[in-house]
């Protein structure tokens, strides 16, 4: 196996074009050009509690980020079908980009050997990164918590009414 990447502030982000669950395609290159931060976020699966709980977390303080010119984009493995699933349930406002095939979890970092009960498995750790429209991530973290995640976000970012 070869040697996972872990991304660190200041360093260039992994570019990506990668389609959401209704086809759009997100250019990581066009929405830094666009003046836009990304807040890309990867979870390990659609509709889990932790997972749900971080979404509409991120669901619900949508207005405090888009006044800042933040965009949202959440990234599991999970099917396009599992993704628009999890929209309409939750009422999502931000798109769900499909990484079935790992190459974005890789690129980032964030698919690594987890542990549970003991046994030692390969799987996505739940980190976020804020990329600022230089490309430049400006916040890289792994193994975050699902709960209260966008309010210590909103203060690591300085984010302001």
């Amino acid at each position: 196996m070869s040697e996972v990447v872990t991304l660190e502030n200041g360093q260039k982000a992994p570019n990506f074009c990668i389609d959401d669950s209704d086809g759009n395609t997100h250019d990581l290159a066009a929405l830094n050009a666009s003046g836009k931060t990304v807040i890309l976020y990867f979870y390990p699966r659609d509709s889990t509690p932790g997972c749900t709980v971080q979404a509409c977390d991120f669901r619900d303080q949508m207005s405090r980020l888009n006044n800042n010119q933040f965009i949202v984009l959440g990234v599991s493995k999970d099917s396009a079908k599992s993704h628009a699933n999890f929209i309409e349930k939750q009422q999502l406002n931000f798109p769900l980009l499909l990484d079935e095939d790992l190459t974005l979890h890789n690129a980032y970092g964030t698919w690594r050997m987890k542990m549970n009960y003991g046994k030692e498995y390969m799987g996505c750790s739940r980190s976020t990164f804020v990329i600022n429209p230089q490309g430049e991530l400006i916040f890289a973290r792994y193994n975050v918590k699902a709960k209260n995640h966008v309010d210590m976000l909103i203060r690591e970012l300085n984010i302001t009414e």
